[in-house]
């Protein structure tokens, strides 16, 4: 089986590069670095040294390494996205968006048309198959790295023909495979910050560099009265509570609502901070399509699914239910009710749904829309849009 390997230049994809040479031979393996984003980079898998080190790491393999030049693709479909999305008051969370319309999609298609079977990556996640043919996404055997989340939206199409060999290892054991490698990546530390976003400039330069950012106001949740000035309502987010204020009461006060047009930021005591149902687009299923009477949505619905709203938040037990359904059969909107209120969530955030039946395993995802309390909040300001 020919595999491309997807080489970020961290330890992760170094140890799944050589996990598949072991497996495959080094004439079948192909080491692929992406070259995204265009623009100056000094952390994240966008930066010249991470390219660098995948090079060095292939070539300590005996693999053939190339880069993919995918720069306007990913001012397309990640960039611009996140950019707009602030300007409009959203959260987006560019990293699903990557994986989405790059590493599982550009990268398939590039990978296919250059003859190779699968696409290996190095993330903290498991694929198992089950007796049907179906495939499914499954955590990965590190709780403390379990990336499931961020590919939430895979379906069975990219399922097939993804790999992810260090899904089954802790982090600790993928580094001391990359020692006992000679691989220059084992103690490299793991990139935490958005990619294409240099730490000396931040979200506020580079945001300001490309949008016109609008100073607002602070309103009072509960009583609608003015608390101050905020210095640009694009650079804040629901659920948000550093520079927001205190109240009178001396409670700390959290962002509820971001109203973009109107320049005010609302903000609350910490019991207005709660979510209770999450309207979802944007969706993705891994299995099974709700409603169509397989799997864990086997029945009429709403069907039981274990939600988490953050690439390591924990679990939360709720619902989903189809609100909007295309002719085709393809769902379009649902609404997650969660047993118990949790903090809100921004409009533009991934949620994932697991199957509670088997709590490791992914079912779908989708992007918030909106949040609230209850069902009948959605024109308060509480996480309305």
């Amino acid at each position: 089986m020919r595999v491309l390997v997807a080489m970020s230049g961290g330890v992760d994809s170094s140890v799944a590069a050589a996990l598949m040479v072991e497996a495959y031979g080094q004439d079948q393996v192909v080491g692929a670095t992406l070259k995204l984003w265009g623009g100056s980079s000094d952390s994240g898998c966008c930066s010249v040294a991470d390219v660098d080190d995948a090079r060095r790491v292939a070539d300590r393999l005996g693999i053939a390494h190339h880069v993919f030049n995918f720069s306007s693709e990913f001012t397309e479909h990640v960039v611009d996205p996140y950019v707009s999305g602030h300007a409009e008051g959203l959260t987006p969370n560019p990293c699903i968006e990557c994986n989405r319309h790059l590493k599982f999609d550009r990268l398939m298609v590039r990978a296919t048309q250059l003859g190779f079977d699968a696409v290996a990556t190095g993330h903290h996640a498991r694929r198992a198959t089950d007796p049907d043919g179906r495939h499914r996404l499954l955590r990965g055997a590190d709780p403390a790295k379990d990336q499931s989340y961020v590919l939430a939206m895979l379906g069975q199409d990219q399922l097939a023909r993804c790999l992810f060999p260090i899904g089954g290892m802790i982090k600790d054991e993928v580094r001391a495979e990359a020692s006992r490698l000679g691989l220059r990546t084992a103690q490299k530390p793991d990139s935490q910050d958005v990619c294409f976003i240099r730490s000396d400039v931040g979200r506020g330069g580079f945001l300001a560099d490309r949008i016109e950012l609008h100073p607002g106001r602070l309103v009072d949740h509960e009583t609608g009265d003015d608390l101050g000035a905020v210095e640009a309502v694009e650079l804040v987010t629901v659920g948000q509570r550093r520079g927001m204020g205190h109240g009178q009461d001396g409670r700390r006060r959290f962002v509820t609502r971001v109203d973009v047009p109107a320049r005010r930021v609302w903000v609350g005591p910490p019991e207005a901070n709660r979510v209770h149902v999450l309207h979802l687009h944007t969706l993705a299923w891994t299995a099974e399509v709700p409603g169509g009477g397989a799997g864990p949505f086997a029945g009429a619905g709403p069907w039981p699914v274990l939600v988490q709203v953050s690439a390591h938040g924990k679990e939360l037990n709720g619902t989903v239910a189809v609100t909007s359904a295309r002719d085709d059969g393809g769902v379009e909107e649902v609404l997650v009710t969660l047993d118990e209120p949790q903090r809100l969530i921004a409009a533009g955030q991934t949620v994932a749904l697991y199957d509670p039946d088997r709590p490791d395993s992914v079912v779908g995802s989708g992007i918030v829309a909106t949040s609230s309390e209850d069902h009948e909040d959605q024109a308060g300001p509480v996480g309305a849009r």
